[in-house]
């Protein structure tokens, strides 16, 4: 079972129902060809509209059996491992089919044992089975109720629809302003019980809190090995693999690595009128000959992107929003087709790649609390890219390399007073010597999205001193309009919503 281009589904909104329902509508903000699909089970009938690319059909995101119906967002990346655990001749036509075969198997412990980006919902019986992947990639978020339970892929989709009250589900964040709408966590099961709409839930993978102790030699071939599976797994067969390009080591890792499984490559980077890292990111295109793009957005037009981003990626952290802000801006403006896209965002979570000072006692509480706080923030999201029809991918976030970096003691991370040494020295012979000494400098430092929003708020008069609480006001404002209201981003004036907030903060004193 080879992987294409796309996923089948890039994302859905499903309502299971004790009785008759209603098919369900919605306004996803992924770009792409809806198709509703209605399963009769003995006892439910579940209602799935699925986003997916358009002209090729939806029917591998999708399987059902006698009494289980399966519908999966996302992609699997160990084929083979599970094909191995199924009997001969059973080899399922999609990964929708795959995780049906492996659910009659395993039941929900079949979650425990797959390695991909996706979100899946699974009726079977009197239960409804909500999972996510290991990271929570692909957001997925549910109102449970007695009778009736919906989940999607994007919160905004459940704003409009269903009971005005859930069921309570412990441990679950609740969504902003969405009554009776959860979160449901990063590697986890959600088992609810249809007709009391009650949940109870399995967790399927947690952060190692263990650390291996590995000589320099073996962590940076365990590194590699594991980086070069993430990559390849994650290439369509035939394809020139796409790689966002920064000229830093991560990038430049994964652009090195589908270069050498792929034998061509294609980059883009950006940059603003603020700053950029075109210079950087021309030594690796060069180096490893990629047919290379660079892209220039003036800091106005990618202030203008706020909207968009908090809109995808549903996430309230104004941190998180100026790190994803210059990468919803990219994908939005990428000439051509739709792209399968493979980033290096990510490695800085595992490998503490932000704690730049030499403090090697607390680095490893650095990446304790990092790796225990992700979940919600919805970095990975693949709707950030999906607003304009494209499919991204991050290879440091695959389950097998996030096991292998979180778990190595934190001298191989900072070693030799270099940070992130063994992705480094793992990636030396594949790249030029400045890029891999080169220092780590954050994709919105790189871009200028941080001092452009500040001085956006500067401009309407935000003290220094209260600009973290005004950025957090004005994502908040934008979360409110484009997920909760429903307002399209382009019918959004960041503006607008600046003046408003600082108004505000005058008023109070602040």
């Amino acid at each position: 079972m080879e992987l294409r281009a796309f996923p089948a589904a890039f994302g859905f909104l499903a309502v299971a129902c004790s009785g008759d329902g209603q098919s369900p509508k919605a306004a996803f903000a992924t770009s792409g060809t809806h198709s509703l699909v209605q399963e009769q089970l003995r006892q439910q009938n579940d209602a799935v509209l699925l986003v997916h690319p358009p002209g090729l059909p939806a029917d591998r995101a999708h399987a059902r059996d006698q009494d289980t119906f399966v519908v999966l967002a996302g992609e699997i990346y160990n084929h083979e491992e599970l094909l191995g655990l199924l009997p001969d001749g059973a080899e399922p036509s999609g990964d929708a089919e795959l995780v049906l075969k492996l659910l009659g198997r395993y039941g929900h412990h079949a979650f425990r044992l797959i390695n991909g980006r996706f979100a899946a919902m699974v009726g079977t019986g009197r239960q409804v089975l909500l999972a996510t992947d290991h990271a929570g990639s692909v957001p997925l978020y549910v109102r449970p109720s007695p009778g009736e339970v919906s989940a999607a892929t994007e919160a905004k989709a459940l704003a409009p629809h269903g009971r005005p009250q859930g069921t309570p589900i412990p441990g679950a964040q609740r969504v902003r302003r969405v009554p009776g709408a959860f979160q449901v966590p990063a590697g986890t099961v959600l088992e609810i019980d249809l007709p009391s709409g009650t949940a109870r839930s399995h967790p399927t993978w947690t952060p190692p809190l263990h650390r291996r102790i590995m000589s320099e030699d073996d962590a940076v071939g365990a590194v590699r090995e594991a980086l070069e599976r993430a990559v390849r797994t994650r290439i369509a067969p035939g394809s020139t693999p796409f790689v966002v390009l920064s000229g830093g080591i991560d990038s430049s890792g994964v652009a090195a690595l589908a270069h050498r499984s792929a034998g061509a490559l294609r980059s883009v980077s950006m940059g603003t009128d603020v700053s950029d890292e075109f210079d950087k990111a021309r030594i690796v295109a060069d180096h490893l000959g990629s047919a290379h793009q660079e892209i220039t957005i003036h800091s106005s037009e990618l202030l203008a992107q706020l909207p968009h981003t908090v809109w995808a990626s549903e996430s309230l952290d104004p941190e998180i929003i100026e790190y994803l802000l210059p990468l919803t801006a990219l994908y939005r403006v990428l000439d051509g087709p739709r792209q399968r896209i493979l980033t290096g965002y990510g490695a800085d979570i595992p490998l503490a790649g932000m704690h730049r000072e030499d403090r090697l006692p607390s680095l490893d509480t650095a990446v304790v609390g990092d790796m225990s706080t992700f979940d919600g923030l919805n970095e990975m999201s693949p709707v950030l890219s999906g607003i304009s029809g494209h499919w991204s991918t991050h290879p440091y976030w695959d389950r097998e390399v996030l096991d292998l970096l979180v778990s190595l003691e934190a001298g191989l991370k900072y070693r030799y007073r270099r940070d992130k040494w063994v992705l480094r020295a793992a990636m030396g012979d594949v790249l030029p010597r400045e890029t891999v000494t080169r220092p780590k400098l954050g994709v919105h430092e790189g871009s200028g999205t941080t001092s452009s929003f500040s001085r956006l708020l500067a401009e309407h008069g935000v003290p220094e001193q209260h600009l973290g609480r005004a950025k957090r006001r004005v994502v908040e404002e934008l979360f409110d309009r484009t997920v909760v209201a429903g307002v399209h981003p382009d019918e959004t004036d960041t503006g607008e919503v600046v003046r408003q907030v600082a108004a505000g903060l005058r008023k109070e004193g602040a």
